[in-house]
């Protein structure tokens, strides 16, 4: 029996067995269980025990995994990537050995690899799709270069309307996006009059992240609530958009600081946090509850006036100055073809000089998004940052901007 006949075989194999117990879309638009399958251990053993792998030589399962990951390189046939890892732990631990991290590979496979810093030397191409009806929008990974494709789903967003404040729920599930949900993975959250935004992670970047209080933790014992508890919410990321006092036609102005990426991070050798699984909820450590609204105690401070403040140490990024062509009288930004619709949402993110960097790493496009048809819109990101974090930037130069207009 050949090699390949082996891996084919073992293919069919966790098809037979995807079928019979869990969906692996691991969070891609699955109806029930979300990402579940790739950390929960909870999958029909008893199938897999009958079959011909189960007591199959560790060095030779290493191979044969090996070889899967590197022939399914895009998807949907990546699935098969996800369906061994949710086979059981021991494939579980093998695969997350096996499978590098987007920054190396440049590959999205898991749920946690949306978290995960992008790709170093290229962009990695996705599109965000708008729902006007239920105020919705769905992050997809470009398949091919045709905007209207299918693309595989990586996060949906809902926005919702406070008397103060405006929130985007960011989730896993694109059937269930709530902050109650267990695919709740952050949100994005802006100021009354839609100039200044914080971008909030459900688990802390790194060890000495702190999470904001809630008032909902001093209404009730938390001991008394389910123990599966969403976790709290961890400040990584301002956004601040510059007023527009005297109502001057132009482009938006826009700043992001990065409070868990060093400014080192975009240097030749510079690293990034890049977390690694996503933590189980925890009551003592997330007392962010979700079944009471509340607002979050900002531990951050807010100032009107033009965009200033540079924090020392993070990284800081800028909108890309767009030039104006005299022909077509607009301002034009280079999207490399990725963009064909004028819109003042349009922009093109790059580090700051603040930074300290000159030269090529101060020229290299970190973010770009901008309009390719009614309600279409790519997005397109690379290292140091993470698809989530491109994704809650993008949302926020959908909102509303009484001041910048």
């Amino acid at each position: 029996m050949s090699f390949k006949s082996i891996i084919l075989d073992m293919k069919g194999e966790l098809g037979s067995i995807s079928r019979k117990g869990f969906d692996v879309k691991f969070g891609y638009g699955m109806r029930s269980r979300s990402h579940r399958v790739v950390q929960d251990s909870s999958v029909p053993v008893d199938a897999f025990k009958q079959s011909c792998w189960a007591n199959m030589p560790p060095e030779l399962l290493r191979d044969v995994l090996m070889r899967i990951e590197a022939s399914e390189s895009t998807w949907p046939p990546r699935k098969n990537v996800v369906a061994c890892a949710g086979v059981c732990r021991n494939w579980r631990e093998i695969m997350k050995e096996i499978v590098k991290t987007p920054e190396i590979s440049g590959k999205l496979t898991f749920p946690i690899s949306l978290k995960q810093p992008g790709p170093r030397d290229s962009l990695l191409q996705c599109f965000i799709k708008r729902n006007r009806s239920n105020h919705t929008y769905y992050l997809y990974l470009g398949l091919n270069q045709a905007s209207n494709d299918d693309g595989k789903f990586l996060l949906a967003a809902r926005k919702c309307r406070r008397p103060t404040c405006t929130d985007y729920i960011i989730s896993l599930n694109g059937d269930d996006v709530s902050k109650g949900s267990s695919t709740y993975i952050g949100k994005l959250r802006s100021n009354f009059l839609g100039t200044k935004f914080t971008i909030y992670d459900a688990q802390p970047p790194n060890g000495g992240a702190r999470v904001t209080k809630s008032r909902s933790t001093r209404l009730i014992n938390v001991k008394q609530v389910s123990p599966r508890v969403p976790a709290g919410n961890f400040p990584v990321s301002h956004i601040s958009y510059e007023l527009n006092v005297l109502g001057s036609r132009g482009p938006r102005r826009m700043q992001c600081i990065m409070d868990a990426i060093p400014a080192s991070s975009i240097e030749p050798g510079g690293v990034a946090p890049t977390q690694t699984e996503f933590l189980h909820s925890n009551l003592d450590t997330f007392p962010s509850l979700p079944f009471f609204r509340s607002k979050s105690t900002r531990l951050e401070s807010f100032q009107s006036g033009p965009l200033s403040g540079h924090k020392d140490g993070m990284l800081v990024l800028r909108n890309k100055s767009p030039r104006w062509h005299e022909q077509l009288q607009c301002w034009c930004l280079n999207f490399n073809g990725r963009v064909t619709v004028a819109s003042v949402k349009n922009f093109q993110l790059v580090a700051s000089a603040e930074n300290g960097v000159s030269g090529q790493e101060h020229e290299n496009v970190i973010l770009q998004f901008g309009k390719v048809g009614k309600d279409v819109f790519t997005m397109d990101y690379q290292y140091p940052i993470s698809a989530f974090l491109a994704f809650a930037i993008c949302l926020s130069s959908f909102d509303t901007k009484i001041a910048c207009e």
